[in-house]
């Protein structure tokens, strides 16, 4: 399934293939590739990305623009973010 982009909604992806997700995360394919090389997103061998990694790429994106991370920064608050994200989900049980 494909993703439709709008102002006011944004569909369930399944999978990107490497020029979908760098027209969904609005970068360049030098940087998804950037991004799988220092292990940001999962290595796909047909460059297919699945929602996990899109959405990834996407917050990615976002804390690049938002808050001016160069890779190291983006890198080490993206693990952080997970380690959180799995305590929250630790305690929730």
């Amino acid at each position: 399934k494909k993703t439709t982009i709008s102002y006011r909604q944004v569909e369930v992806v399944e999978t990107l293939n490497l020029t979908e997700i760098c027209r969904f995360c609005h970068v360049g394919q030098d940087w998804i590739e950037t991004l799988v090389e220092i292990g940001i997103l999962a290595d796909s061998s047909e460059w297919q990305f699945d929602p996990v990694n899109v959405a990834r790429a996407r917050k990615a994106q976002h804390l690049v623009q938002d808050y001016g991370l160069n890779m190291v920064g983006l890198a080490l608050v993206l693990e952080l973010m997970d380690e959180r994200d799995a305590l929250k989900h630790k305690l929730s049980f």
